[in-house]
């Protein structure tokens, strides 16, 4: 692949074992046009066997590299994806519909995480254990460190694929690993791009290989005995097929969520409705973490509904390579059809439309729902769309259990300035993480990040990831200690 120009389509290969390849491609059609914007070469069987063989014959020499040497070339990287925000942000923009304002932010992010994933890799260390003091230890030395794990496979998914790849390559590169990534179908160019741009930063392409295709090669890949680590992001259902497929490998799996935000009564209103506008709908509402069910008492409810339906009708949809659009295109037609689907189900069973209900292909209008039933499909799946759903509550107790009746619980959001509710929250939500004073769509990359139930296992972000990238290798010295001998 060259780099990005506006020529169309962009061409896409395969990248095993230090060499790009071609084979049939894949067509990727953009969600507004429908033009093809770029075409990726579909990873073969004898691709994959050679990119698992190399992976296996690579990963004493990644290992090799000093934790100094992998934290420069991610420095490094991290000023290239800075560099190259705007080449990036392009191209999220014609393959997902992304504005290129958030396709910029979504760069930015990524480079971020490529500088945390450096600072993290010149910390990776090990302890010198206290086995002096039990008898049996006594005249022995025990010391850990931590070992890169090897073989890493990484599956990322189309919501934000340089980020999330940044993640699961970044912090697998810093742990010592050597890793095979499967980009999403949706996104090939914007992913590959990013691996261009560490590899022109010192990445040795004995560290990362790139194979395109879909879910029989994820099964290939994730089922294979050289295989030590798998981080995958996606739906819950395939989340659950990669785990049964994985065969005792270690997981990090960020599976989805169908997030709820509590407004209490102390809550500045304006505030909140504005900030659920703007983060229910940010990338079309495809996120994981998306506001999705807004839970305000009862009394203020109609008030809050008119206060957010007219927050949400002053976003501005259109065209993803405008500077001045606030939110594009879904991934595709059919997604946005489901969720207008939803919503006009909801409708017929007594919800109100606050605001939106058109679509122009894959590009929905953004849509409020208020007081749906509790068993709504809108309610109770995850919507991953251009919708969020407002519903009454009457007490905190209540709210606490109607959010945790979701088999989902990655994270939640939260106004109020009442402790003891806020602690409440914090203590009883079934979610991986609680924001206060925000939605629940908020995230900062150098903290954990991860659910529970339907929304996976692990926590993403450079250190806990790189926790899961390694494992404690320990050193009994014996006759020998730091501690002495004398019993």
């Amino acid at each position: 692949m060259k780099a990005v120009t506006h020529e169309l389509p962009q061409v896409v290969r395969n990248l095993v074992a230090g060499s790009w390849h071609d084979s049939s491609t894949l067509d990727r059609r953009s969600p507004v046009t429908g033009h093809v914007v770029s075409q990726a070469a579909q990873a073969t069987t004898a691709h994959a066997k050679d990119a698992l063989d190399f992976a296996a014959m690579s990963a004493s020499e990644v290992a090799g590299l000093s934790p100094a040497a992998r934290a420069d070339i991610l420095e490094s990287a991290s000023l290239l994806v800075e560099e190259s925000q705007r080449e990036i942000a392009r191209l999220l923009a014609l393959e997902l519909g992304k504005p290129v304002r958030d396709g910029r932010g979504e760069a930015l992010r990524a480079a971020e995480t490529l500088a945390l994933s450096a600072a993290e890799a010149r910390t990776i260390g090990g302890e010198v254990l206290p086995s002096a003091g039990w008898e049996r230890g006594v005249g022995t030395t025990a010391m850990t460190f931590r070992s890169p794990v090897g073989v890493v496979v990484a599956i990322t998914p189309f919501n934000a694929p340089v980020n999330l790849l940044a993640h699961k390559l970044a912090a697998s590169f810093a742990a010592g690993n050597t890793t095979i990534v499967k980009p999403p179908p949706q996104a090939p160019a914007s992913s590959v791009r990013f691996v261009e741009l560490l590899i022109e930063a010192g990445l040795p392409t004995t560290a990362v290989q790139v194979l395109h295709g879909g879910p029989d090669l994820g099964e290939v890949l994730t089922g294979s005995p050289v295989v030590a680590a798998i981080s995958f992001t996606g739906s819950a259902s395939a989340g659950h097929a990669v785990a049964r497929n994985a065969a005792g490998k270690r997981l990090i799996l960020e599976l989805g969520g169908n997030a709820a935000t509590i407004v209490c009564e102390d809550a500045d209103l304006a505030e909140a409705a504005a900030l659920c506008a703007r983060t229910g709908f940010s990338n079309s509402g495809q996120s994981c973490i998306s506001v999705q069910r807004i839970f305000v008492p009862r009394p203020m409810m109609d008030d809050f509904a008119g206060r957010l339906a007219a927050a949400v009708s002053e976003l501005r949809t259109g065209d993803p390579l405008e500077e001045t659009t606030d939110i594009g295109s879904m991934v595709d037609e059919s997604a946005a059809e489901r969720v207008l689907r939803w919503a006009k189900d909801a409708e017929r069973d007594g919800a109100e439309l606050a605001t939106g209900g058109t679509r122009n292909g894959a590009t929905l209008e953004p849509l409020v729902v208020v007081d749906p039933a509790r068993d709504a499909t809108i309610v109770r799946e995850e919507v991953f769309g251009a919708a969020v759903v407002v519903l009454p509550y009457d007490d905190f107790d209540e709210v606490i259990r109607e959010c945790n009746r979701s088999s989902y619980g990655l994270q939640a959001g939260l106004f109020t300035h009442d402790s003891r509710r806020i602690f409440k929250a914090w203590r009883e939500l079934q979610v991986g993480a609680v924001v206060v004073g925000g939605t629940s769509n908020f995230r900062l990359d150098n903290v954990p990040f991860g659910g529970v139930k339907d929304s996976g296992i692990g926590r993403e972000s450079p250190r806990w990831m790189i926790d899961d990238y390694t494992y404690v290798k320990t050193l009994l010295w014996k006759n020998e200690s730091v501690w002495g001998v004398t019993r």
